[in-house]
């Protein structure tokens, strides 16, 4: 990473790995336009020249700089100062504080710690997200491909949700973009087969018996005639012009997978940080459009995750790794209405780190599969150190600060037991590393 801090805070960060190019995702700060650079901060209180075209780079990237140039392929060690002033302006002061407990319990010399902590306490949090690129021209640009009216392949998995499936089969009618299908993979019980008449859809249902959503997926990616792949899930809402916004995303930015954002309350806006167009570092498979080059070049989805968690996560990093464009979409929003019943929580766990039984993984072993295999062990138990205290926290206190804070500190006191379920967790992940990717090719 630009800076070596970013391995305590973001230990399995897509952007913390090299491509397949061997490049990184961060631009070379000479390399920057012009229009770009007089949109970023310069810092001066950083001590070193290149500390702070780190620091450039680290805030073109996260503000929504999306092109094409020369990017970093190595990193170079910066003065210790410069390292905690940079995570005292972009995290939290808890982060920092944790950063240097690590620190200090791994032995680094407190002579040079505490100062260079202390030091960075100074600086003011930054606001810069507040002032994204903006990319003005999206708004009016007319786009060959909505116009050229390619086929798109909408593929929805089920189960047990005919109540809001019947929503989001309305809300498909109703797209402004006509030229798409509807493949839907149904391993509801009982299976409702009249449920599908009448539909003014290009409607395709596949019975599927075995309860697998990524069997499900696969098999309908298979099935698929249109070039460009429609992800989306079975208990949301869209608007008319969500089909043609994915569209004009990829035409506006050539880019390979747009990723739209999704929100939990109806009338909601959509969260800061997703607000605006930038190098997406997630694919959520409930509204996400790929071209269906992506699949072919590096398969369908990784069954070991079959009712576990982040699949698509490992989607992402893997389409990642392969240089393929991923752009976050502000515009192809979703209501994400989280039902409490059905779907995903039929087949596996909700939560990757919460779990329902005293003495079940934590986390749940495929969340290890997926940091063990590309970031390493060392990673992935920074990974560890920093998820799993506070996952002891109920789910519904998960973006409750003080809360979280309260699970670190009874994660002091259930010590034994969580040292149970990670091992746990950590055996069933060495297991699944053995096996190997369970990844079907085209």
């Amino acid at each position: 990473m630009l800076f070596t801090f970013l391995k305590y805070l973001q230990p399995t960060h897509y952007f913390a790995l090299k491509r397949k190019d061997e490049t990184y995702v961060f631009p070379k700060t000479e390399n920057l336009p012009k229009e770009i650079l007089q949109q970023l901060e310069e810092d001066n209180g950083l001590k070193s020249d290149l500390a702070k075209e780190y620091d450039l780079s680290w805030q073109a990237l996260n503000k929504g700089y999306i092109a094409s140039g020369e990017n970093y392929t190595y990193f170079k060690k910066l003065p210790l100062v410069d390292e905690y002033r940079f995570i005292h302006k972009y995290f939290h002061s808890v982060w920092c504080l944790y950063v240097l407990v690590l620190r200090l319990f791994t032995f680094k010399n407190p002579l040079k710690e505490i100062p260079a902590y202390l030091k960075g306490r100074k600086v003011k949090r930054s606001t810069y997200l507040q002032r994204p690129i903006e990319h003005k021209e999206f708004k009016s640009y007319k786009s060959r491909l909505v116009e050229e009216k390619p086929l798109i392949s909408v593929i929805i998995p089920t189960l047990n949700r005919y109540l809001y499936l019947k929503d989001v089969l309305k809300d498909l009618e109703l797209q402004d973009y006509t030229n798409f299908e509807v493949i839907l993979v149904d391993q509801s019980e009982p299976y409702q087969e009249d449920f599908y008449k009448g539909w003014n859809l290009d409607l395709k249902v596949i019975q599927q018996t075995e309860k697998a959503l990524w069997l499900a997926r696969n098999r309908a990616i298979q099935l698929a005639k249109g070039e460009y792949v429609l992800l989306y899930d079975d208990d949301s809402r869209v608007e008319t012009d969500w089909i043609t916004q994915h569209i004009k995303t990829l035409d506006f930015f050539k880019a390979d997978i747009s990723s739209g954002v999704s929100i939990s309350t109806e009338g909601g806006e959509v969260p800061a940080h997703y607000s605006f167009f930038h190098i997406s570092s997630q694919l959520d498979t409930g509204n996400v459009l790929l071209k269906k080059k992506v699949f072919k070049k590096i398969g369908l989805f990784d069954r070991q995750f079959e009712k576990q968690r982040m699949g698509d996560g490992e989607y992402g990093l893997r389409s990642y790794l392969e240089g393929f464009l991923n752009v976050s979409n502000p515009y192809a929003k979703r209501l994400h209405l989280k039902v409490g019943s059905g779907g995903l929580r039929e087949m596996g766990s909700w939560d990757a780190f919460r779990t329902e039984k005293w003495f079940a993984p934590r986390p749940i072993p495929s969340v290890l599969y997926l940091f063990r295999k590309y970031h390493g062990n060392k990673r992935a138990r920074l990974a560890l150190l920093k998820t799993v205290p506070p996952s002891i926290i109920p789910y519904k206190f998960k973006r409750n600060k003080p809360m979280l804070l309260i699970g670190v500190f009874l994660s002091v006191f259930l010590l034994p037991v969580i040292l149970i379920q990670v091992y746990k967790s950590w055996r069933l992940s060495t297991q699944k590393l053995k096996e190997g990717a369970k990844i079907e090719r085209w």
